[in-house]
């Protein structure tokens, strides 16, 4: 007998169900919500058949002939006899693969599904097919998200920075642009960017749109043994000895350094006897500088000493590098190849100068041109010194603004020139003699220097040097201070380097239990392993988020690059 909506309620279903019946055992329904929480899901036998009990209110009692043939549309169950699922309270926990906001359906539903976002209690809502833009990020893939689903809610939840998530809603919203609000420091968005797995090429685009240098990785030799070689004459912070190592360079740089200079004092000079003829046959004799050096000089002797080091210390180096073509493309190891030519030059030079078959075959203005290439042994010491490191990355960083500088001068040497030899044209004892020898002139004054040796004598020649000077302030003034930017990023960010380094020691959860932290040492056991930990974290689903590679925790086994060999926390 069909009866009216407004007369009937819907009972739940008993989940109880009894493994020698074939049917649910039926439950009064009471207006008070029951004491024993609802039994979960993987209890019920979906096999097991189920009555829907519906009450009148009115003559409280049961209708036992209720059938699916008797029933309207106002006393449709919630649940179906095929489902046979006991009713809950709160939503039913997601499964992997599902989006954890219901049952999924096909067609353009799915993709017009709304998801509710909340930012530290700021909501956001967007479709699901804007998150399916990005299946490998965080928020688009189901799997990833799913850990931060808020069942009561029926919201994700995020305890995360709320001005970068704009941006990063907008990124997945354009398809891939990412734009940096201007009230978030660079090192917070950068940190969300991670967090929410946004790829290393949205990482590498936004550093770039930020005026970020890209880092170049430093691998290291697979071989053991060239790995602790390679370390220890290219990282001198890797360990102690390397340190003494680099020590010790420095000393035999300096030293060589020292002799290049002190050979040049006139105490030290050696000379030798010229013999010459003259018109009439008489034989003169005149003293000359002998620029080749002997076996038995001491300076020679310190030289040589030196040489051998710097010839080894490159063998080695190169005997150990994991890339030997690459070996060569670095500046570094260019001016250590430059630095030791020069002796083995003259070296040349003094065994044929002892078995007498020089012949003045060698001028001497090659030779000592030639030595003074010796003088580049002073950029060895960039090797060992982090602010000519600096001074480097920050000219190459500049060198726009310094092309650009060198191209303002070139018009201003041009400019006054001209005008300055038009200008003294008429004056008496001039010093400008044509336009190029102005140039001279025209440069010094630019860069206020003023050296005094040529100047202007007239009126407006004077008129011209003043417009010259003061020209020549602004054209060096006006790229400076993108310089001096440059200067600054390089020098924080090296300083930052080494804050992280001196701070590797520091426990980052020491009120973590001591028989946890071992357990998980022993997953994590090896000098080559790294791990990351990103805002929000905790040690209690590590081992889970490594076997999903989920954004928490991220362990990277690669000891083929120096960056790996260190342990960064920012919790």
């Amino acid at each position: 007998m069909q009866q009216k909506s407004s007369a009937k309620q819907l009972a739940y279903v008993d989940s109880q169900t009894s493994p020698t019946s074939d049917k649910c055992p039926r439950r009064q329904l009471s207006n008070q919500t029951p004491d024993v929480e609802p039994p979960p899901y993987n209890t019920i036998d979906s096999n097991s058949k189920c009555d829907i009990v519906v009450l009148d209110p009115d003559k409280n009692e049961r209708n036992d002939d209720f059938s699916p043939d008797h029933r309207d549309d106002s006393t449709t169950p919630l649940l179906s006899p095929q489902q046979c699922t006991a009713a809950r309270s709160f939503p039913k926990p997601c499964d992997e693969g599902e989006d954890g906001m219901g049952p999924s359906t096909q067609g353009d539903y799915e993709c017009s599904e709304r998801v509710v976002i909340n930012v530290s209690g700021l909501r956001f809502e967007t479709q699901l097919k804007t998150l399916n833009n990005f299946p490998e990020t965080l928020l688009g893939n189901p799997q990833k998200r799913n850990r931060f689903y808020d069942p009561l809610r029926n919201e994700y939840f995020f305890d995360r920075n709320r001005p970068s998530f704009d941006a990063i809603l907008y990124y997945y919203q354009s398809g891939g642009r990412l734009r940096r609000p201007v009230n978030v420091p660079l090192d917070v968005f950068s940190e969300e960017i991670k967090f929410y797995e946004l790829g290393e090429e949205a990482i590498e685009k936004y550093r770039e749109d930020e005026g970020f240098i890209k880092e170049e990785e430093r691998p290291l030799p697979q071989n053991q043994f060239q790995r602790r070689v390679w370390l220890l004459f290219e990282y001198p912070e890797s360990s102690t000895a390397a340190r003494l190592i680099a020590i010790f360079s420095v000393i035999v740089i300096l030293l060589s350094i020292v002799i290049f200079c002190l050979e040049t004092l006139p105490e030290f000079k050696h000379y030798r006897v010229v013999n010459g003829s003259v018109a009439n046959g008489n034989t003169s004799r005149s003293i000359e500088e002998d620029d080749i050096p002997k076996f038995n000089e001491p300076f020679f002797i310190i030289e040589t000493c030196c040489i051998i080091w710097f010839t080894s210390e490159l063998l080695v180096r190169y005997a150990s590098c994991p890339h030997k073509l690459g070996f060569f493309k670095n500046v570094m190891n260019l001016i250590d190849i430059v630095a030791i030519i020069p002796y083995f030059i003259t070296l040349g030079t003094v065994i044929a100068d002892e078995s007498k078959s020089n012949n003045q075959a060698m001028s001497l203005a090659i030779l000592r041109v030639i030595r003074l290439v010796r003088v580049f042994r002073i950029f060895k010491l960039s090797r060992h010194s982090k602010g000519l490191q600096i001074l480097g990355q920050t000219l190459k960083a500049s060198m726009r603004e310094l092309a650009l500088l060198m191209f303002f001068l070139f018009i201003g040497v041009i400019l006054f020139s001209s005008a300055v030899y038009f200008a003294e044209a008429d004056a008496d004892n001039s010093h400008f003699r044509s336009i190029p020898h102005a140039f001279w002139w025209a440069v010094v004054t630019m860069t206020t220097v003023g050296y005094g040796d040529m100047r202007p004598i007239g009126v407006w020649g004077k008129l011209v040097g003043s417009l010259c000077a003061v020209a020549g302030v602004l054209t060096i003034a006006l790229p400076v201070p993108v310089i001096v930017s440059n200067f600054n990023y390089f020098y924080h960010r090296e300083t930052e380097t080494d804050d992280k380094t001196s701070y590797q020691h520091v426990q980052s959860c020491p009120s973590y239990q001591n028989s946890k932290k071992n357990s998980l040492a022993s997953n994590y056991s090896g000098s080559d392993n790294i791990m990351e930990m990103e805002e929000g974290s905790s040690f209690n689903n590590l081992n889970n988020d490594n076997k999903t590679k989920e954004n928490h925790t991220t362990k990277t086994n690669n000891p083929s690059s120096i960056n790996n060999l260190s342990i960064e926390t920012d919790v």
